[in-house]
């Protein structure tokens, strides 16, 4: 078993790794034009912030969190999601001092313990946005704008973004007694998790996905009957605004989302056979939650990027092809191997991708690993050129050779 990878877990390399690598290289450069900075935090954390944060009646705390002791008897789990890390950072470091808002993005690994399935693995890669500081529903814009730009670049199609508003404290004790009084019609035919969920937290019945429990919840009340007048304003702001820019969406009302730190907004970008792509929202309370002295707005978004490889792989979406080596040196003989490597190097010190033999090939030999490489121009190097100091240069598409001098090389490829 040595060499074969625990189950749920990935190996990254060859063009499944430049895809991936494009996904996050699209992300960086569209969260900087929207005067995002990134931040780093750790893989592990104490397992209170997420009991705390994420919420204990969830099944990421209940059931898909990776927690052990350590050697000082600590309990610590590997982060299951980016945003609670991020607000105990934010606070730890008093970025609150800084000018509002705050606008932290991030790509990070996460670990949450749960059957593996397309798109999602128990150790898998985020691309979260947490925008710091602003009530106003102008921020969910915002990041619901960064979303559907970033979905547009990348060239998917099938993708609609899902709306919906879960109220605050207030609006949900409103609306946990009359989903409680429902749910206590259907308990006996409710999942066991969600008998006691019913009693803790029981807008959590209506994320459970169990076929029956779903059922059950179709005709359950909805938390957007019960608004109150600022939340129900906030949400009319929100998709006014939406409307005005012209960003397609829909109300459903059946997203609550998984975690239990999101208050007001949630939304989600979904294909037609309901997987989800992005999922995020408000949590106005979470940084009060973490720390009591502290009472800031708070919104943000995560999407798993295995999950985006699948969208694209799903539509069929042509991503820019791995780069080829913009020159291939080949070597002929031992006394040219120190020059033809010198040409190397200060060939890629302009940037370009140079490869050449260490393999001590035949000159037929390594044309055909140039061929097979993708170089776009050969030229060997032995002997006869570096007493000449000329080499013929041959482009690999055309089949046309041109004859240089060694010392030019470099300027060639600039």
């Amino acid at each position: 078993m040595i060499t074969q990878a625990p189950r749920g877990v990935e190996d990254w390399y060859g063009e499944r790794m430049h895809r991936r690598a494009y996904v996050e290289k699209l992300a960086r450069e569209l969260a900087r034009t929207y005067h995002m900075t990134e931040i780093i935090t750790p893989m592990f954390e104490h397992t209170v912030l997420f009991q705390r944060g994420v919420g204990e009646t969830t099944d990421v705390v209940q059931k898909e969190m990776y927690t052990f002791t350590d050697k000082g008897d600590r309990s610590i789990t590997l982060k299951p999601e980016g945003t609670a890390g991020v607000m105990r950072a934010y606070l730890e470091h008093n970025l609150y001092a800084n000018p509002a808002p705050a606008k932290l993005y991030y790509v990070t690994q996460a670990f949450r313990y749960e059957k593996p399935q397309s798109g999602r693995l128990r150790q898998h890669h985020q691309f979260g946005v947490e925008f710091v500081g602003a009530k106003s529903p102008l921020a969910e814009v915002e990041l619901i704008s960064l979303v559907t730009a970033f979905i547009e670049k990348l060239g998917l199609k099938d993708a609609k973004l899902h709306i919906n508003s879960i109220g605050c404290p207030n609006c949900k004790k409103s609306y946990n007694d009359a989903l409680l009084s429902y749910l206590k019609k259907h308990e006996d035919k409710l999942c066991p998790t969600c008998r006691e969920r019913m009693q803790k937290n029981p807008l959590r019945v209506i994320d459970c996905k169990v076929p029956e429990c779903k059922e059950i919840v179709k005709d359950a009340p909805r938390t957007i009957q019960y608004l109150d007048e600022e939340c129900r304003t906030h949400f009319e702001e929100l998709q006014s605004l939406l409307t005005q820019l012209g960003i397609p969406f829909e109300v459903d009302t059946g997203i609550v989302r998984g975690l239990d730190y999101y208050t007001k907004t949630v939304f989600e970008f979904v294909n037609q056979e309901g997987f989800t792509l992005c999922g995020g929202g408000r949590y106005d309370g979470l940084i009060h939650e973490i720390d009591e002295k502290q009472d800031i707005p708070s919104v943000g978004f995560g999407m798993g990027i295995e999950r985006i490889l699948y969208f694209l792989e799903k539509e069929g979406v042509e991503l820019p092809p791995m780069e080829t080596p913009d020159l291939y040196v080949g070597i002929l003989g031992s006394e040219a191997k120190a020059r033809a490597f010198s040409l190397v190097n200060e060939i890629r010190s302009r940037g370009l991708i140079v490869e050449t033999d260490y393999m001590d090939r035949s000159v037929k030999a390594q044309m055909k690993y140039a061929n097979k490489i993708g170089a776009k121009k050969v030229v060997i190097i032995g002997a006869n050129e570096l007493e000449k100091g000329t080499a013929s240069v041959k482009d690999m598409e055309t089949g046309e050779q041109a004859e240089t001098e060694l010392s030019r090389l470099p300027e060639l490829f600039a």
